[in-house]
């Protein structure tokens, strides 16, 4: 017991400081992507048949990038002619509409807290339920980490519940397959009132690797008001913290 005793104390304090002291990431994490025009002939010659997402469209503002769609796939980078299309650092993407996710350059609208009333409710204490609605388990994974010592997300009131009756929310991940759409929007119905809808990675933000697939829903389906986006193939579990926290009101706009 002794010697379990000296060991823990030499390892210290493991769990991270976010967000007081920031975020310390791999070098090989890809954050936001972001798009310069300056470096693309504006025909996507290069990208055509060679892009595994629809991370890059064409819009009324000309090509736009959509960071909710983006599998944060190298594949992405590479097939972009030109390097106009690279990954930045920046783990913070959540934003509260899904237009928020699409801009000129990658920039996201970063989410905004939700209105007094339900700051009020579940600012200090927000129960939610996952439902893994057609996924490949990656961004379930990512949600799991939250809860050991290094991200420590009970710490800030927040905590995954076995029954949506318990919950004060979804967080819904996968494409929702056509097998799962019933019982996702059946869980919801069994959430009591007010409640909070999130979606977590690509696939249930548009159908991820999956969209245009007849057995899924391309993601949340349309009968499910989404308080908050979250991006990422999967996203870092800072970057669903990260998101969570300015819902709540926790964390300032561009903090």
């Amino acid at each position: 017991m002794l010697e379990f005793l000296r060991v823990r104390l030499q390892q210290g304090t493991r769990t991270s400081p976010f967000p007081a002291g920031g975020a310390d990431f791999p070098a090989r994490f890809r954050g936001r992507p972001a798009f310069d025009p300056a470096k693309c002939d504006g025909t996507c010659s290069g990208c055509a048949g060679e892009m595994p997402s629809e991370v890059l469209t064409r819009g009324p503002r000309g090509i736009e990038l959509d960071v909710g769609a983006s599998l944060f796939a190298p594949e992405e980078a590479a097939a972009c002619a030109g390097g106009a299309l690279t990954f930045t650092r920046d783990h913070r993407m959540g934003s509260r509409t899904r237009a928020g996710l699409v801009s000129a350059d990658g920039e996201v609208e970063l989410a905004t807290a939700l209105e007094a009333r339900m700051r009020r409710l579940f600012g200090r204490s927000l129960r939610l339920r996952s439902v893994a609605a057609g996924s490949c388990s990656g961004c379930e994974a990512e949600l799991v980490a939250l809860g050991n010592v290094v991200f420590d997300m009970a710490r800030f009131g927040v905590q995954f519940v076995a029954s949506p009756r318990h919950a004060d929310g979804l967080v819904v991940t996968g494409a929702v397959s056509v097998n799962m759409k019933r019982a996702l929007l059946e869980t919801w119905e069994a959430t009591p009132a007010p409640r909070l809808v999130i979606a977590v990675g690509a696939c249930a933000i548009n159908g991820g690797p999956f969209r245009g697939s007849p057995e899924v829903s391309d993601g949340v389906p349309t009968e499910l008001p989404v308080d908050l986006w979250i991006p990422g193939c999967p996203p870092h579990p800072l970057t669903v913290l990260d998101a969570m926290l300015r819902l709540l009101g926790r964390l300032e706009e561009g903090s």
